[in-house]
């Protein structure tokens, strides 16, 4: 499968995809004319891929999930788990951090407002 029918196939741009590769989130072979040829396999994972980013994780982290990911269930070894609940519990981190920053603002707009006019 070329590039384009990946792209297509995913919804996801060939920009993506070759940046994908640069990362090696995603394998190819190169035909003998230098055309990237990707395994229907990629499908899967490049879907996979774009909800992982979607989480909020980088493409390193995306990079250590993906073999435990694609383990059988048999051979995980409870990494995978652990990786994403340190990712939860940043993202936990950065709410609280979000929620302290809004109260702060609120709490300003509250003293600051003008007599008569509500924040």
């Amino acid at each position: 499968m070329r590039i384009g029918e990946l792209a297509d196939a995913t919804g996801v741009s060939t920009r993506s995809l070759r940046y994908y590769e640069e990362q090696a989130l995603i394998r190819s072979e190169r035909t003998p004319g230098g055309w990237r040829d990707f395994d229907s396999s990629m499908v899967e994972r490049v879907v996979l891929i774009q909800h992982l980013f979607a989480a909020g994780l980088c493409s390193a982290t995306i990079n250590e999930l993906l073999p435990c990911l694609e383990a059988p269930p048999e051979e995980r070894t409870g990494a995978m788990e652990e990786l994403l609940a340190q990712q939860a519990e940043r993202l936990e981190a950065k709410r609280r951090d979000i929620e302290r920053e809004l109260d702060i603002l609120r709490a300003l707009r509250n003293e600051t407002a003008l007599p008569g006019h509500a924040a």
